[in-house]
C-alpha cells in the first residue's frame, strides 16, 4: 500500500520503519522545515525498549542513555518519602532507560533515512487533500502521528473532548553534576501538590559532549508569564530553599530561555481510526506525563498497527485489530494517570496530605510494590501479545 505518515515523532518514525520493512511504499510528512524533537528527557520503559529491539535499534539507543533502576521522591520540608519505585519488584532484569528526546529522535530518524522512505518537510497537514495536493499521490492510508495538537483528529468518528491540563512543566537539559545525585535514579521533591522538582540523568545525544541531566519544575501554565517577569534569581532562591543540592544545576541556568514550557492535555479517542486515517500516539490518547508513558505508548501503537496490518493483510481488519489490541492497555494508563496526577500536580491540600500520609507505607507492601512498578514500567494491563518475547528485553 501507499502510506502517508504525518509527523516525525516516535510513533511516526517507528511506524514508517516497520511498514517499509513490510514492503509498503511509505512517505513521511513533517510540518517543520527541519525535523526535530521537542522536549528534554524521557524514560524508555521495558515496553518501549522492546519495540526498539524489534526494530533492531536496541544497541544504538543504549549507547545514548542511562539505565534507571529507581524512582524516588520526598515531600518537603519534612523530607518524608512519598515515592519509592524499584523495577526490581518485577524482577532483577527490568529497568528503564533515560534518554534525551533528541537521542531517541536521532536513532529513529537515522534508521528511516537509511530506508526507502520519502521525507517531506515544511508540509502543514490538516486533511488528506493537503497531502495529495502537495505530493500528487493518492495514498491508501494516512497515519496521524502528529501529536496532542493534531489537526486531523476531528476526522475520527467519535471525537473525544480534549482538555488542556492546568499544570505543565519547565524543562531544561544541563551537564550532569558529578555529585549530589544518584546516577541510576529519577529523583523528585514536592511541596504540597503544587510544586514538583525533578532530576533525571539522560546520558548523551548528538549535540552533547558529556553526560546530561534533565531538570524540570512543575508550573501552572497560566503562571508562566509571571515566572518570566519575576526573574531567575527569585525562582532559584525558592528552589534552593526546597532542594539545596540543585545548586550545581542552577548555576548553569543563566537565561530563562534555557527552560522550555511543556503543556499537557488529556483525551482519548474512542475509536482511533476512520475510513482512511489511523491515529497513533498522542494524536489518539494524550495525558499528563506523570507516569512517563507518552513515548512508550507511541512506540507500542506503531508496533501494534504494523503487526495488525501484517497479520490481517487488509486495512479495515488491521484497523480493528489494532484498536482491540491497544484498548485495555491505553484505558488502564489513561485512567491511572488521570487518577494519580492530582496527588502530584494540583492545588489540592487534601490530596497532597493523603499522599504524604499513605503512599510510602502502602509502597512497602509487596503487592503494592509490584502494581506500582507495573504502572511505571508499562507492564500493567499487559502490552500487546507477542512483543515481550523475553524478560531480558
Amino acid at each position: 500500500m501507499k502510506v502517508a505518515v504525518i509527523g516525525c515523532g516516535p510513533a511516526g518514525l517507528a511506524a514508517a520503519l516497520m511498514l517499509e520493512d513490510d514492503g509498503h511504499e511509505v512517505a513521511v510528512f513533517e510540518r517543520f522545515d527541519e525535523p526535530r524533537p521537542v522536549g528534554s528527557g524521557i524514560v524508555l520503559q521495558p515496553t518501549g525498549l522492546a519495540v526498539l529491539a524489534a526494530l533492531g535499534l536496541e544497541s544504538e539507543i543504549y549507547k545514548c542513555g542511562k539505565r534507571i533502576d529507581r524512582m524516588y521522591g520526598k515531600a518537603m520540608p519534612a523530607g518524608k518519602t512519598v515515592l519509592d519505585v524499584n523495577y526490581s519488584a518485577l524482577g532483577e532484569e527490568f529497568h528503564g532507560l533515560a534518554v534525551h528526546r533528541a537521542a531517541l529522535f536521532d536513532v529513529l530518524y537515522a534508521a528511516v533515512r537509511n530506508r526507502n522512505v520519502q521525507i517531506h518537510t515544511g508540509v502543514d497537514v490538516s486533511s488528506a487533500s493537503d497531502i495529495e495536493a502537495y505530493s500528487g499521490v493518492s495514498f491508501d492510508v494516512l497515519i496521524d502521528a502528529s501529536g496532542a495538537r493534531s489537526r486531523l483528529r476531528h476526522f475520527a468518528p467519535f471525537p473525544s473532548r480534549w482538555r488542556e491540563l492546568d499544570y505543565g512543566a519547565l524543562w531544561g537539559s544541563f551537564s550532569w553534576p558529578a555529585k549530589n545525585f544518584q546516577a541510576n535514579t529519577l529523583e523528585q521533591r514536592y511541596v504540597g501538590a503544587h510544586t514538583m522538582i525533578g532530576i533525571l540523568p539522560i546520558g548523551q545525544h548528538s549535540a552533547a559532549t558529556e553526560d546530561q541531566v534533565a531538570f524540570f519544575w512543575s508550573i501552572k501554565t497560566a503562571n508562566y508569564e509571571h515566572w518570566c517577569e519575576e526573574g531567575l534569581d527569585v525562582w532559584k532562591k525558592k528552589l534552593l530553599s526546597i532542594w539545596p543540592e540543585t545548586d550545581v544545576i542552577l548555576e548553569q541556568i543563566t537565561d530563562a530561555s534555557q527552560m522550555s514550557l511543556a503543556r499537557y492535555g488529556h483525551g482519548t479517542l474512542r475509536r482511533p481510526y476512520s475510513d482512511k486515517i489511523v491515529f497513533l500516539g498522542d494524536a489518539a490518547h494524550s495525558t499528563s506525563p506523570q507516569l512517563g508513558q507518552g513515548a512508550n505508548m507511541a512506540l507500542l501503537d506503531a508496533w501494534s498497527f504494523a503487526t495488525a496490518l501484517r497479520e490481517s493483510g487488509e486495512l479495515s481488519s488491521a484497523m480493528r485489530q489494532y484498536t482491540e489490541s491497544r484498548r485495555w492497555h491505553v484505558r488502564a494508563f489513561q485512567l491511572s494517570s488521570l487518577a494519580l496526577t492530582p496527588f502530584y500536580q494540583s492545588d489540592s491540600r487534601v490530596l497532597a496530605g493523603l499522599r504524604d500520609l499513605l503512599f510510602h507505607p502502602a509502597s512497602k507492601l509487596p503487592i503494592v510494590r509490584r502494581i506500582v512498578a507495573g504502572l511505571v514500567s508499562g507492564m500493567l494491563a499487559g502490552p500487546p501479545k507477542g512483543l515481550m518475547k523475553s524478560k531480558s528485553v
